[in-house]
């Protein structure tokens, strides 16, 4: 099975790392920095439509807020966050099991890779799919598809994992299962209202639901 997981918010708390950047990136642009209930929308759909809707859509003043942050985040933001608990034993199994495993995030693959090649489990994931700056508003859906494209995997082979509604549009534009996670920033009701398979509540959940491609490796 082609294993597909989102990277913030699925296999990394990195609400404060993202937040923080968002921060510095706004008190640049003088700009006052929306409620954190508000910055959690802000993670998962790309960067840039956030800074667009406090900023008019002006397209300049977009590209300015989101170098201010990628200063940030090349300097400190990446390494501010923390893997959730039993991400790296699921990870472990299904590595065991001999499936494929694959990052695809709407953060930038620039800074998604040493973020990825820094996990405990780091080496499990066989490509990083992340938008790149010649195409910066890559969207999930044609990142899936490249994905089943270089694995050469047809759709009911493969499974997106992830936390928001892009994640599993993306596996429905593609024909491929989309599980649910409700331990990083969306809601069931968002993922169930996007065409998720399934939904589960922790990694262990999340397990039985590809059984039998993996189980959680006794620590």
């Amino acid at each position: 099975m082609l294993c597909l997981f989102d990277l913030d918010g699925t296999l990394i708390d990195s609400e404060l790392g993202i937040f923080s950047c968002i921060r510095h990136a706004l008190a640049q642009m003088d700009v006052t920095a929306p409620t954190p209930e508000v910055l959690r929308d802000w993670i998962g759909p790309p960067l840039h439509q956030g800074f667009a809707a406090l900023m008019d859509n002006d397209a300049a003043k977009v590209a300015l807020a989101i170098d201010h942050y990628h200063d940030r985040f090349k300097a400190i933001g990446w390494r501010e966050h923390a893997v959730y608990p039993d991400v790296a034993r699921l990870i472990d199994g299904l590595q065991a099991a001999g499936h494929t495993l694959a990052v695809v995030t709407s953060k930038p693959r620039l800074h998604a890779l040493p973020i990825v090649e820094s996990l405990p489990f780091g080496d499990a994931f066989q490509h990083v799919y992340g938008p790149e700056p010649g195409n910066p508003h890559c969207e999930k859906a044609s990142m899936i598809g490249a994905a089943l494209a270089d694995f050469r995997c047809v759709p009911e082979h493969a499974v997106m994992i992830g936390d928001r509604r892009f994640d599993m549009e993306g596996a429905v534009a593609n024909g491929v299962r989309g599980l649910g996670v409700l331990w990083g920033f969306g809601s069931r009701e968002e993922l169930t209202l996007a065409g998720a398979t399934a939904i589960a509540a922790d990694p262990n959940e999340l397990a039985g639901l590809l059984a039998p491609a993996a189980t959680i490796a006794e620590p």
